[in-house]
């Protein structure tokens, strides 16, 4: 039922702990460091030109107007969360059902697997 309410945050490791009688208590510092482990993660900028490449290839983005959104090249930004910029043609053709499969596509070859991932789209000529 929790994963069901928060499918949104399909990311964020659930322990079902007991304060009371102690149980799987001992879980919760190791969780927490490999939390923090993924999010001081860092992908090159060659690996995530690759998969985002590749996403390009396996799954285009469509558009309603004609006009699809072209990804250029991603370099991540920041760790804490771990942050992506990707340059593309135009920002405002990144429909959020694609941003998350590059999202999910990235987490395939990295290990974001307890941790929230921002991208950022940027117009390439910015």
């Amino acid at each position: 039922r929790i994963r069901q309410e928060l499918n949104f945050m399909d990311y964020v490791p659930i322990l079902f702990i007991s304060a009371k009688s102690g149980q799987r208590v001992d879980q919760v510092m190791p969780m927490a460091l490999k939390v923090q482990e993924e999010r001081l993660a860092h992908v090159s900028t060659g690996s995530l030109n690759r998969i985002l490449q590749k996403a390009q290839s396996v799954h285009a983005p469509t558009s309603k107007t004609g006009t699809s959104i072209k990804l250029f090249y991603g370099t991540q930004v920041r760790t804490d969360p771990p942050t992506f910029m990707i340059y593309c043609n135009n920002p405002k053709l990144a429909h959020f059902t694609y941003l998350r499969f590059i999202e999910n596509q990235i987490r395939l070859e990295y290990p974001f697997t307890r941790t929230p991932i921002r991208l950022v789209m940027k117009p390439r000529h910015e």
